[in-house]
């Protein structure tokens, strides 16, 4: 399925920095989605923090290749 992200453009000012803050990180494609819609908002995004990381899934990977230095609170990796 498709799924949408929507903002109001004038909430956030030109340069504001941003951080996205999520309980789960896997592949990335919400907290991408999310960097993505931010900054052409004019954010500056260049962190993301989540409470678990599943790291065999690509998702911090994905975001560092943006430039988005990603945190989190534990990571469980695979089998």
């Amino acid at each position: 399925g498709l799924d949408r992200l929507e903002m109001d453009p004038t909430a956030i000012a030109q340069g504001e920095k941003v951080a996205i803050v999520d309980d789960l990180l896997a592949t990335g494609g919400t907290a991408l989605a999310a960097t993505e819609l931010l900054r052409k908002a004019g954010a500056a995004v260049a962190r993301a923090v989540f409470v678990i990381d599943l790291p065999d899934l690509g998702g911090s990977a994905r975001l560092a290749a943006q430039s988005v230095n990603v945190r989190s609170l534990m990571e469980f990796e695979g089998d």
